[in-house]
């Protein structure tokens, strides 16, 4: 058992390196980025210092206050973390270079609102650089997870398959710059789309 928890540590960890490494190829250091689903922070630290800002948002008070947390810690002074979610007002159209979603699309009741509301907030030509398990791709899993989330056990969770995911990323008006399975046991797709201007 604990070899096998060690193997999927491993497995979570290279998957990691890779969303990072393969992050850092699209960014620059006159970006200003927003992590969308942001969680403790761990993505926004890593690449705090290849860009000109972050800000790190999250609906969960306990994830943000662990991400700032973190941030000052490390005396990190570009990225801005807060409690919220990506409709809120007092982000302004046009404002973002790229929208960081990491791990975050499957979980949303309504993945076309969400993708609408990034596509405003970019600028044109700006970047929407996802992680995604697409768990449609194993059907068993996907059935397992199904039954799992109406009794509770887990949140809910969209079973995409890719095709229908990078669909659904080209009908919000973005265009496909990068698809890459990361993860073959999870499905877990890397997606860069950009903005049609």
């Amino acid at each position: 058992m604990l070899r096998t928890t060690i193997n999927w540590k491993k497995k979570d960890e290279q998957t990691y390196n890779r969303i990072i490494q393969k992050t850092k190829a699209y960014l620059n250091v006159s970006n200003t980025v927003m992590d969308y689903g942001c969680g403790t922070g761990l993505i926004a630290i890593e690449l705090a210092e290849h860009v000109k800002a972050i800000h790190a948002i999250d609906t969960s008070s306990s994830m943000i206050e662990m991400a700032d947390k973190k941030a000052k810690e490390r005396n990190i002074a570009n990225i801005t973390c807060a409690h919220t979610a990506i409709m809120d007002t007092r982000y302004e159209a046009g404002s973002f270079d790229v929208i960081l979603a990491f791990h975050v699309l499957h979980l949303l009741e309504d993945e076309h609102t969400a993708l609408h509301r990034i596509n405003e907030l970019l600028k044109p030509g700006g970047l929407l650089i996802s992680a995604t398990p697409c768990m449609g791709e194993k059907k068993a899993l996907s059935i397992l997870l199904s039954l799992a989330g109406r009794v509770g056990l887990v949140p809910n969770i969209k079973s995409f398959q890719i095709r229908s995911l990078i669909d659904t990323m080209e009908k919000g008006d973005f265009s496909i710059v990068e698809s890459v399975c990361l993860n073959e046991s999870s499905q877990e797709y890397f997606i860069v789309a950009r903005k049609i201007e």
